[in-house]
């Protein structure tokens, strides 16, 4: 009996072996969203252009879109900028964007600098709308169908292999789909 004792941490160790190589095959960027596939939540948040004007969940609802959360704090959304800006100008694709725990001013000049891929900018200053979709951090991608239900959640920077492999052909299923239903 002893002997079979000191196999014990051998047999420990062989085991988390085991389960720290099968976590080397796991996608980092594929997280689950229990939102997928349920309606976008409500909301009534400031547009980022004007603290005046109330936007909400009606706002989003009437196209297939995109919803990007994204910041002046995140440097992966800096990397990702200009590729959002040439699927909104090259697509058509309207994307909606969610500023994420920001400031404002430095949002706005941000926009103001290197463009605006945005069709609708949602402020979201205190987090409330980005508590209420499960966001981990920026930037995160998620596609909207006609009527505001969340079809897919894409955590990391879009990228010519994500758009590609993932969103765009979700996209183009979603429109075929909205174009049969609404006619």
């Amino acid at each position: 009996m002893s002997r079979f004792k000191l196999f014990i941490p051998l047999a420990l160790f062989l085991g988390l072996g085991v389960l720290l190589f099968k976590g080397l095959e796991l996608d980092p960027n594929k997280m689950p969203s229990a939102l997928v596939d349920k309606s976008m939540p409500e909301f009534s948040l400031t547009s980022l252009e004007d603290a005046n004007k109330m936007l909400g969940r009606e706002d989003l609802v009437g196209r297939v879109s995109l919803l990007n959360v994204w910041a002046t704090w995140c440097p992966s959304c800096m990397a990702e900028h200009p590729y959002l800006l040439k699927i909104a100008q090259q697509e058509k694709l309207p994307i909606i964007g969610l500023n994420y725990k920001d400031v404002r001013p430095d949002a706005l000049e941000w926009l103001d600098r290197l463009g605006n891929p945005y069709a609708i900018n949602v402020f979201d200053e205190s987090g409330t709308l980005g508590l209420d979709l499960g966001v981990f951090g920026a930037p995160e991608t998620y596609v909207l169908d006609h009527k505001g239900v969340i079809r897919h959640k894409h955590v990391g920077v879009v990228d010519d292999r994500v758009w590609n492999e993932q969103l765009k052909p979700l996209v183009l299923e979603l429109l075929a789909g909205a174009g049969k239903a609404d006619g």
